[in-house]
């Protein structure tokens, strides 16, 4: 139903005491009040005892509630910039929620109700109670394959990569992109394709540098002595050579000795 839709929605948004909170006292040196809007906490699923529980695991002050108020009191006194520095970190406690998801809407598809959220954490949303685990979606392909193992990456990067291009109205043969899918998790883990994945560990010193950064690539490679052997299509590309494919992976020589 959609009440329990809104319910799971509540708890996976991430909500911070910043979230709760219409305005803030300190006397900045032991003292900080916190002022909580009852109706914020009530659209947020929270209680006054649910903030002093996550406040309470912090040893450097103690805290009440009054009311919609807490009270936070500071074991030693402190300077502005540390209470300052104190309260920065009060407002980012997290109260409720699922931490990166800043913000969830509800979406009826097919007789059934779909969380959409901004912001992913796919292992911490599949603990969410009241979630369907088999119909959990993210384009977070690292969390992905950190979660759900690197087939579950490359299934998930051939469909992300397709949606797009045919969003664009592009098509293309889905074997290249299962290609291209293939290339960047065949090490058993994700790398991208830039220099500072696939094309960054190629051999070749002139297949690397004709990848974004040129000449760093050519003087790191000069001082440490690589030696380029043009045994690829991008280097051989670059000098003007045969290119190793094809017919050019064939040598034909002519005898021109006459016949007698």
């Amino acid at each position: 139903s959609r009440e329990s839709a809104i319910s799971v929605a509540r708890n996976i948004l991430e909500t911070s005491i910043n979230d709760l909170v219409t305005d803030v006292e300190t006397d900045h040196s032991t003292e900080i009040i916190l002022e909580f809007d009852s109706e914020r906490l009530r659209n947020r699923n929270c209680t006054m005892e649910d903030v002093i529980s996550v406040l309470e695991s912090n040893k450097k002050f103690t805290q009440k509630a009054v009311k919609d108020n807490v009270i936070i009191t500071l074991v030693e006194e402190s300077d502005s910039i540390t209470v300052n520095t104190l309260l920065n970190k009060i407002r980012k406690t997290i109260v409720k929620g699922v931490p990166e998801i800043a913000r969830v809407t509800l979406k009826e598809e097919n007789g059934e109700w779909v969380i959409q959220t901004t912001g992913s954490n796919l292992l911490k949303v599949l603990e969410v109670e009241g979630i369907d685990k088999f119909n959990v979606r993210t384009n977070n392909i690292f969390e992905i394959g950190i979660g759900l193992g690197i087939e579950a990456a490359r299934n998930s990067l051939i469909s992300e990569l397709k949606a797009t291009l045919e969003n664009q109205g592009l098509e293309v043969d889905i074997r290249y992109l299962m290609l291209v899918a293939d290339v960047m998790c065949h090490k058993g883990y994700l790398q991208q394709i830039g220099r500072h994945g696939i094309a960054g560990s190629k051999d070749s010193v002139l297949a690397r540098a004709a990848f974004e950064i040129t000449v760093p690539t050519i003087a790191r490679a000069a001082k440490e002595g690589e030696i380029e052997e043009l045994k690829g299509i991008t280097e051989n590309v670059i000098v003007g050579s045969q290119i190793p494919i094809g017919s050019g992976t064939v040598d034909i020589y002519m005898n021109s000795a006459s016949k007698k």
